[in-house]
């Protein structure tokens, strides 16, 4: 039976039972979602690689504790978020990249803007990098419920129930922290002069 058409929950107990290659397996199915949660807790592509390495050496440690309440997915995505959460704020770094344009508009944007639009003058640039800094400065300044949640739905592939589960929050909160912290931004980015924020 091929490995990719065995379920998580069968790889689960193979990996239980000895077998190195099913945890394997489980790593590779899951690494791109891990790997992206780590990310948007840390905003650095090396401490969000450590940490979803360390969150799958913790995983394989405490595979016996896995009672199938919830998916492996979300089991895992739960102990990756944890030790993202924990690196941060032993490092006391923060989520730059979410400042930047994602890697999908950036990669719609390129061809446009090199076919369609003129460079850009010193001064666009200018006003684009400081409103850049400035939406980091206020998912900085948000509370710490609002700005993981809207780092969470930023990291891309979870959904609100995934980002529920990991987070142990109803879905009617999350949409709403995701709303409010979005408007909180707006506003508070209109209030420091930059009027053309959506």
């Amino acid at each position: 039976m091929s490995i990719g058409r065995v379920s998580d929950a069968d790889l689960v107990a193979r990996a239980l039972e000895g077998d190195r290659a099913a945890f394997g397996a489980l790593v590779d199915r899951h690494r791109a979602a891990v790997y992206r949660a780590a990310r948007a807790a840390l905003g650095s592509h090396a401490e969000a690689e450590d940490a979803a390495q360390d969150a799958f050496v913790a995983a394989y440690e405490r595979l016996g504790s896995f009672r199938g309440e919830a998916s492996f997915k979300t089991w895992m995505l739960t102990i990756a978020w944890h030790q993202a959460i924990n690196r941060r704020r032993s490092l006391g770094r923060w989520l730059h990249h979410l400042a930047a344009p994602s890697r999908r508009e950036a990669d719609e944007g390129s061809v446009e803007h090199d076919v369609a639009s003129p460079a850009p003058s010193p001064e666009q640039i200018a006003v684009s990098g400081e409103l850049r800094r400035a939406i980091v400065d206020e998912i900085r300044a948000l509370s710490p419920k609002l700005r993981d949640t809207l780092l969470l739905t930023q990291a891309g592939e979870l959904t609100y129930e995934e980002i529920a589960a990991v987070t142990k929050t109803p879905v009617g909160t999350i949409k709403w922290r995701v709303s409010e912290a979005r408007k909180v931004i707006k506003t508070r980015l209109r209030e420091r002069g930059f009027v053309d924020v959506g």
